[in-house]
């Protein structure tokens, strides 16, 4: 019975041992999946890190206007530093050299600052901007020519002179001998006709004007006149030019008539606390009613007189005669037609100084 039992007796299998290497291979191919979804991953994030990067390197940049202009002046301060560091020597070389030479402190400032018209007014600089609504002159430095034994100037173009030699004299040239100022190549004479009184307001005529518009006319020398203004009305003004118109009846004159605009150095003039604008409607009041006599109105003055004393932007209907005393420049932008450039000049049949001028036409 027993050994027939033991031949039925089925063998017992321990499957724990053959199961185990079942599980290690999942467990292993678990594992190596998940290490390759990671990397797979890692991959991926690191590609669209990239990809991010390299899109918001190419996105363009955007700044407040605040910022920009905080850049833009950051800029030119670092660009103006660097040439002043390049080229200081060479400036301050320039303004020593210029200054043991003589030159003055304005003609240093008109050379760096050629934007601007420079002038030197009771102990202080004034920049003044060259404006382009204003008709400019096309005048060039280099047809300036001077004669250095006479010291006469005569403007050139295309080596033809173009400019027209004259004088303006008044009572203090004394007696004139036209006929030598005539062959003395005087094309024009401007004679002072008279003057107000710059405290009495007083209008005078010139003691030599008769004599000197008669003795010009008679050796054919174009005339034109002018007055030395001191109103401080437009009446005045009026009355100014009323004055001239009458003194002037007798003679066919065909150069301008002008007024005369000039600061007085003296601390009891008249004229002393005008405005420009004062003086601008003043000068207006003048010219116009010149122009309706038949006459062609003009102003003179200097740099002062243009820049400081009148507002030039009103008088553009107007000829200028403008006096600046240099041989080599003009210093002045904008259109004049008579350059009075000397008053120191000579000129036969006139024993004192007399005023030298050039015109760009004739009238």
């Amino acid at each position: 019975m027993d050994i027939q039992r033991k031949k039925r007796k089925k063998r017992k299998v321990d499957w724990y041992i053959v199961l185990t290497p079942v599980f290690a291979v999942v467990a292993l191919t678990a594992m190596l999946a998940c290490f390759c979804t990671i990397g797979y991953y890692q991959v991926k994030e690191e590609k669209a890190k990239k990809e991010a990067e390299e899109a918001l390197a190419m996105a363009p940049v955007t700044y407040t206007q605040e910022e920009v202009d905080t850049m833009v002046k950051s800029a030119v301060t670092l660009a103006v530093d660097e040439a002043v560091r390049e080229n200081s020597d060479e400036i301050f070389n320039d303004m020593r050299s210029r200054m043991e030479n003589g030159d003055s402190t304005t003609s240093m400032l008109r050379d760096f600052y050629p934007e601007n018209i420079v002038l030197y007014e009771k102990g202080k600089y004034v920049f003044k901007d060259i404006l382009d609504t204003i008709k400019h002159n096309n005048l060039e430095v280099e047809n300036i020519k001077k004669d250095e034994e006479s010291g006469e100037i005569t403007y050139v173009e295309d080596a033809e002179v173009i400019s027209h030699k004259g004088i303006d004299v008044s009572k203090f040239q004394g007696d004139i001998d036209w006929e030598s100022v005539k062959e003395d190549g005087v094309e024009y004479a401007f004679l002072r006709l008279g003057i107000r009184g710059y405290t009495t307001g007083e209008m005078v005529l010139d003691e030599t004007f008769e004599e000197n518009v008669e003795g010009a006319l008679e050796q054919d020398i174009n005339v034109g006149v002018y007055f030395f203004t001191q109103a401080v009305t437009e009446e005045e003004a009026v009355e100014e030019a009323d004055f001239v118109i009458e003194n002037l009846e007798p003679y066919e004159i065909n150069y301008p008539v002008v007024i005369d605009v000039e600061d007085v150095n003296s601390s009891n003039a008249r004229t002393n606390e005008l405005t420009p604008e004062e003086r601008t409607r003043f000068v207006i009041a003048f010219c116009e009613r010149i122009k309706e006599a038949g006459y062609t109105p003009m102003v003179y003055g200097n740099l002062k007189t243009f820049m400081l004393m009148l507002d030039i932007t009103q008088l553009e209907d107007y000829e200028k005669w403008y006096a600046y005393y240099s041989t080599d420049e003009f210093y002045y932008p904008y259109d004049f037609s008579v350059w009075q450039y000397s008053d120191e000049g000579s000129v036969d049949g006139i024993e004192t100084d007399v005023d030298m001028n050039i015109s760009f036409k004739e009238w």
